[in-house]
């Protein structure tokens, strides 16, 4: 039905003597829809009206007299969704046009503590789905419904669900954010990942913590009770160290990986947040983009020059020993039993950087921890669509106009991510270098 109305109205606009106000075509570009199975259309058309795709297809088989106030040809460039950063924080406007500029249309937008406030007023902005945390601190069930209804009333989509929830208080607070439409994202202590993905939570978040079922329960317990220390004797720390000692094929670990396979939830690594501490890290800063960031913004910037953290030598090793168990041993358990993926860079923390920490997350899934440039891409696109129902990541009737027209073909190389030509946000165009304006 829904199909046959949009036809409908397409004949409804091939009919007008005159195009939409705010209608684009896009003609002649091969158009790339990444998912588990990728479709490709080698020459395409996109019709758009305002912030929504009406129309798509192969240009042979384009509407009769389908035509737009605007008529764009993409031949031999390549058409597809803007790529969406699942948990990053946007501070002012230098990061939203960094965002866009790296062809980010949508971001799970995350701040407070060491990410500092949200800034609201962005213009040119990506797609914003507020996040914020409930079960910080224990609380009783009626404590947490309020929250709820006052984040959903500040416009706050996405719940983030932490760690004193116990397993009983996960079920109600995933039940009633279900019912207010918004989605969920784990990170938690006192509820095991299993019992989450059980009660059907959308995705995990970071490694190291929706490892946490690998670990013994008391060291888990310990965590959620004090999990955001860095003191290298902390429990926090003490679960790093044994996540260190994990050896491919480890029981543990295997059982884990088979549980993730086996659920409905996503998974999104955040390795980016530790990038800096691999020996063969590159300087962020000598991305284009920085030259439109400030150091100052950002929590535990890398050094200008060598591109790395100025720490002690001890907590080098500590946190270079931990991305390299997550890079080698865990993501490839993991993805090997069959988990499901979402991108996220986790910005602007440790040194991630806005925009440039999502490519580089991208990178790391397909170099380290194994995705597919084709699952990557999807990992960062049409899986939102899938975890969460919203309606982006896709180029598909009904949704979000938010596009990239690239002039190389991402699905040979990730780097070519980078070359955007265009960028349509809400439908709206946007050209890249304005962006790298101060």
């Amino acid at each position: 039905m829904k199909k046959l109305i949009l036809l409908l109205f397409i004949v409804l606009i091939s009919c007008h003597s005159e195009p939409e106000k705010d209608s684009v075509l896009i003609e002649g570009a091969i158009l790339i829809n990444p998912s588990d199975k990728t479709e490709i259309i080698e020459s395409s058309y996109v019709y758009l009206l305002g912030n929504t795709i009406i129309s798509y297809g192969d240009l042979k088989d384009k509407p009769s007299g389908l035509t737009a106030r605007r008529i764009i040809n993409a031949t031999g460039k390549y058409l597809m969704p803007g790529i969406i950063d699942g948990f990053a924080t946007l501070n002012n406007q230098a990061y939203a046009n960094a965002y866009l500029y790296k062809g980010i249309t949508s971001i799970i937008e995350v701040d407070g503590f060491r990410r500092g406030p949200f800034y609201p007023d962005a213009n040119p902005s990506p797609q914003i789905y507020r996040l914020e945390g409930v079960g910080e601190e224990p609380a009783t069930n009626e404590e947490l419904i309020k929250r709820i209804d006052s984040l959903y009333d500040a416009n706050f989509r996405v719940l983030l669900m932490m760690y004193s929830l116990t397993p009983d208080q996960t079920k109600i607070v995933y039940k009633y954010a279900k019912k207010k439409g918004m989605g969920t994202i784990g990170e938690m202590g006192m509820t095991t990942y299993k019992e989450g993905m059980d009660i059907g939570i959308d995705a995990f978040v970071h490694t190291t913590r929706y490892s946490l079922d690998v670990a013994p329960r008391p060291m888990a317990n310990a965590v959620a009770h004090e999990p955001f220390s860095n003191e290298l004797e902390s429990p926090k720390w003490k679960y790093y160290a044994y996540l260190t000692q994990l050896q491919k094929g480890d029981s543990l670990l295997e059982a884990h990986a088979k549980n993730l396979a086996a659920s409905n939830s996503f998974i999104m690594p955040t390795m980016s947040l530790s990038y800096l501490d691999l020996p063969d890290s590159k300087n962020p800063w000598l991305d284009p983009v920085a030259v439109i960031l400030d150091e100052k913004d950002i929590n535990r910037p890398a050094d200008r020059v060598t591109g790395k953290h100025s720490i002690d030598s001890v907590e080098q090793a500590a946190y270079t020993n931990l991305i390299t168990t997550e890079t080698t041993i865990i993501e490839p358990t993991y993805y090997n039993a069959g988990a499901h993926y979402l991108s996220g860079s986790a910005t602007d923390v440790w040194g991630t950087m806005p925009g440039i920490s999502l490519h580089t997350e991208l990178m790391l899934l397909h170099t380290k921890a194994g995705l597919s440039i084709e699952e990557v891409l999807a990992a960062t696109t049409s899986n939102f669509n899938k975890a969460f129902g919203w309606k982006i990541g896709r180029i598909e009737e009904g949704f979000e106009a938010d596009l990239l027209i690239l002039n190389k073909n991402p699905l040979e190389d990730l780097e070519n991510l980078n070359s955007i030509d265009r960028i349509f946000i809400d439908g709206k165009e946007l050209n890249p270098s304005e962006l790298l304006k101060k």
